[in-house]
């Protein structure tokens, strides 16, 4: 019995800093975010993409950062890698409208251009 305790509480104590660890990711992610979002109505487009890429390496879980990743993949004109980060937004937040509207404005506009350059 005491062994089980004892395993017990080490199992409890490691899981408490892995949940304080992925809280401050989120944290710093959100700053990231934040201030991508500035930086973006400021016409800083390099540096949002950047700031957004930094997000979702701090916290891969983060719908919203690989939402605004996503339109700064498709404002710099990386088709590609918008659709990926947009897909990975909705396969973490499937429920979330905005980033479903955003998805799907992306894929009119995309395709329509695909069908008028003939690919």
């Amino acid at each position: 019995m005491l062994r089980r305790l004892t395993i017990l509480s080490v199992v409890i104590f490691l899981a408490a800093p892995a949940a304080a660890r992925a809280q401050n990711d989120r944290g710093k992610s959100k700053q990231q975010v934040e201030f991508g979002i500035k930086v973006a109505q400021n016409g800083l487009w390099n540096e949002a993409l950047y700031r957004w890429q930094k997000a979702t390496e701090l916290d891969p879980t983060y719908a919203a950062a690989w939402n605004n990743l996503a339109i700064a993949y498709e404002h710099e004109g990386k088709f590609e890698e918008a659709k990926q980060a947009y897909e990975k937004a909705l396969a973490l937040d499937p429920k979330n409208l905005m980033i479903r509207q955003n998805y799907d404005l992306f894929k009119e506009i995309n395709d329509r251009t695909k069908r008028r350059s003939g690919k």
